[in-house]
């Protein structure tokens, strides 16, 4: 059985493009990928979960999705301007090692449209944030879930000294 694989996906330039109407018009993209990985699990990394409960958020998935939205990140605040940069990626490896017992090993992507929240690059899936998620990023996720089943190890990922920064 494939491991549980985890994808932190922000909404804003995401879901639909950044700036117009929030109908989340790419979420229908997402979700076929999804069912094509029994394995992979939402966690909302996006400031939609600051706003809105998650019952609500979920409530946004088709209904055989909603079960694999499993929660949001924590919010961190940052303590000075420079704490901004990877921000919503420690946010992730906290939630992450709330969740499963090896963080260095588990795995995980993003998906977004701001670089600078993460700093791990081999796992962004970046969006362009005028388009949100297209077929390119759907086939862009397929690869990536295809060698988390494949076992392929992605660069080396040190989180305790990326978790102190926090």
């Amino acid at each position: 059985m494939t491991e549980t694989s985890y994808i932190f996906l922000d909404f804003d330039g995401v879901t639909h493009p950044w700036g117009e109407v929030e109908d989340f018009r790419c979420l229908p993209l997402i979700e076929a990928v999804l069912r094509e990985y029994d394995e992979a699990r939402v966690v909302i990394a996006s400031d939609w979960r600051m706003l809105f409960s998650l019952s609500k958020l979920v409530g946004r998935f088709a209904e055989d999705i909603r079960p694999r939205v499993i929660g949001a990140t924590p919010q961190m605040i940052p303590k000075h301007g420079a704490e901004l940069h990877g921000l919503r990626e420690r946010e992730a490896m906290a939630w992450l090692a709330q969740h499963d017992a090896d963080v260095a090993r588990t795995a995980w992507c993003a998906l977004d449209d701001a670089p600078g929240n993460w700093l791990t690059r081999s796992r962004l899936l970046l969006t362009d944030f005028k388009s949100g998620f297209t077929a390119e990023d759907a086939a862009a996720l397929r690869r990536m879930l295809d060698g988390f089943r494949a076992g392929r190890s992605l660069p080396a990922f040190r989180p305790s000294s990326f978790l102190r920064r926090a």
